[in-house]
């Protein structure tokens, strides 16, 4: 199934951060997906800039979702239960 959404849903189209109230240019994607009601490769996506991937990965992370930060261009088609890899930078 891959991911659920198209972060640049329009030709051009420049994704920003989905923390609320940013308008930031997002650099990152948090892949995510609630493992109650979706099979691992049913992948969601935030965008997120710089200043607050941390804080949405955490925020799901405490919810014990399966979560992988990966960079805006690369795609996740799947997140299984268990280890949560680090982003590529060590995160």
């Amino acid at each position: 199934m891959g991911a659920t959404f198209d972060l640049a849903t329009e030709p051009g189209a420049t994704p920003t951060c989905s923390r609320a109230g940013c308008s930031t240019t997002a650099g990152w994607r948090v892949n995510w997906r609630n493992p109650r009601i979706h099979s691992s490769d049913r992948v969601k996506i935030w965008a997120a800039c710089d200043d607050h991937r941390d804080f949405l990965a955490d925020y799901l992370r405490s919810r014990s979702f399966p979560v992988r930060v990966t960079g805006i261009d690369e795609d996740v088609t799947d997140l299984a239960d268990g280890a949560v890899p680090a982003t590529s930078d060590g995160r």
